[in-house]
């Protein structure tokens, strides 16, 4: 086999993005080691510039944009699918086998309390990243105090939580403009 094939660029832009997600969390972590993979490999300095800030443009998570910008300008579509496939395989892997595993002891005590005891410390987390973002506001307007006193009354009578953020997003939308 010709080293130069398509088949062998699809197989490298894979394998490189597979091992990038093995390595990092993701993300601008990643950046730096998906520079020393493709760059005088696959793509030059530029392109790699031009594919950071193309990506940081968009919406979205920026390790799958990057996945695209790379795979693509590298390989084509195809090279695109390779790289997109590289990226999401760790990370979902990962998932089905924490929910496999977590499925087996679902009936159990155990992890019912942990989970039990895990919901509490989220939310004073959450509470202490809210204290964080409002201490550092000025001027604390009415908007955002009714909009966190519906949130905690939503979640005081156990209104299921994706209506509460439905609702506290509506809010925001229609009281801060």
């Amino acid at each position: 086999m010709k080293k130069n094939t398509k088949m062998h660029l699809w197989l490298k832009l894979f394998w490189m993005f597979l091992k990038i997600n093995l390595l990092s969390t993701s993300g601008p972590s990643s950046i730096g080691l998906l520079f020393k993979e493709s760059v005088g490999t696959i793509m030059t300095e530029t392109q790699f510039v031009e594919a950071v800030g193309f990506s940081n443009l968009l919406p979205g998570s920026e390790a799958l944009k990057l996945a695209m910008f790379v795979g693509f300008s590298a390989g084509g579509l195809p090279g695109t699918v390779a790289a997109l496939l590289g990226s999401i395989l760790p990370p979902t892997v990962m998932m089905l086998s924490v929910v496999s595993i977590l499925h087996r002891f679902e009936s159990e005590i155990w992890l019912q309390n942990f989970v039990s005891g895990l919901s509490p410390a989220v939310a004073v987390v959450m509470a202490f990243v809210a204290w964080k973002l409002f201490r550092s506001e000025k001027n604390l307007s009415w908007q955002v105090i009714l909009i966190a006193i519906a949130s905690l009354l939503g979640f005081l009578f156990s209104v299921p939580s994706p209506i509460v953020l439905v609702g506290a997003g509506l809010l925001g939308v229609i009281l801060i403009r």
